[in-house]
């Protein structure tokens, strides 16, 4: 028997009556959690730790060997680029910093956007669109630089957040005036300094409220995490063929 406010329960009936208790979901379907901020934090972590990492064994290192760079080109260590088969090169550039200011640039717009995103759309969901838009970012960085150029940064994932907050803010019916102002502001940066890469600051914002759309407006039901997941591969597959096109114009 177990102690309960009064008196005692059986096991077995407070197993039976745990059954029949509806999971917490947010408003987008996402599961409940006490901590919200669980993979926001996790992120900052890991793009904290690599940057340490890089500082120890050379920053310029880990940007020549996992950083973006479409290719085919014989960078200083011998490697080739993303066109060469290094598609790790996608995702692993999102990890990766260009000096301390870029870095705390960067995790300032995640810990500020990422928890109430992460608690709007549940820990799953966050994840995807932070991974979806670090990718779209990537992508179109791909598809559009020069086979040559070097890109780092999380800032395609960070636009994709930007993207999404928009989207779940409008969704709800929310104030979007101070979101619009800042996206504005970030843009005109991005466009206005040659060093920043517009092509993965616009492919992840792209990426990021296609996916925020989708999570925000299909509607509620018993196949709604499905049809989330389903969006989710339809962009990853789109996103997946762009890279194709672009590896097979680049390899010739």
């Amino acid at each position: 028997m177990r102690a309960a406010s009064v008196g005692f329960q059986c096991p077995d009936d407070v197993a039976a009556g745990a059954k029949t208790v509806r999971e917490g979901r947010t408003v987008f379907g996402g599961r409940v959690s006490g901590d919200t901020s669980r993979v926001s934090i996790t992120l900052i972590a890991l793009n904290v730790l690599v940057f340490v990492v890089g500082l120890a064994m050379g920053e310029r290192t880990l940007q020549v060997e996992y950083g973006n760079v479409p290719g085919p080109v014989l960078l200083p260590d011998g490697v080739g680029g993303v066109a060469t088969g290094e598609y790790y090169r996608l995702l692993t550039a999102a990890f990766l910093h260009a000096g301390v200011f870029h870095l705390a640039m960067n995790m300032f717009a995640l810990a500020t956007l990422g928890p109430t995103l992460e608690s709007a759309l549940g820990r799953s969901r966050f994840l995807a669109l932070y991974m979806l838009s670090a990718l779209g970012g990537s992508t179109l960085s791909y598809l559009l630089s020069d086979p040559g150029q070097l890109g780092v940064g999380a800032s395609g994932a960070i636009f994709g957040l930007f993207g999404a907050y928009y989207v779940v803010v409008r969704r709800l019916g929310g104030e979007t005036r101070s979101i619009v102002t800042l996206l504005v502001i970030n843009l005109v940066i991005t466009f206005t300094i040659p060093i920043i890469d517009w092509r993965a600051h616009l492919g992840g914002l792209l990426t990021g409220a296609i996916v925020a759309a989708a999570f925000a407006f299909i509607p509620k039901g018993p196949r709604r995490t499905a049809m989330h997941a389903a969006a989710c591969a339809v962009v990853l597959v789109v996103l997946l063929g762009i890279v194709a096109a672009r590896t097979a114009m680049l390899s010739g």
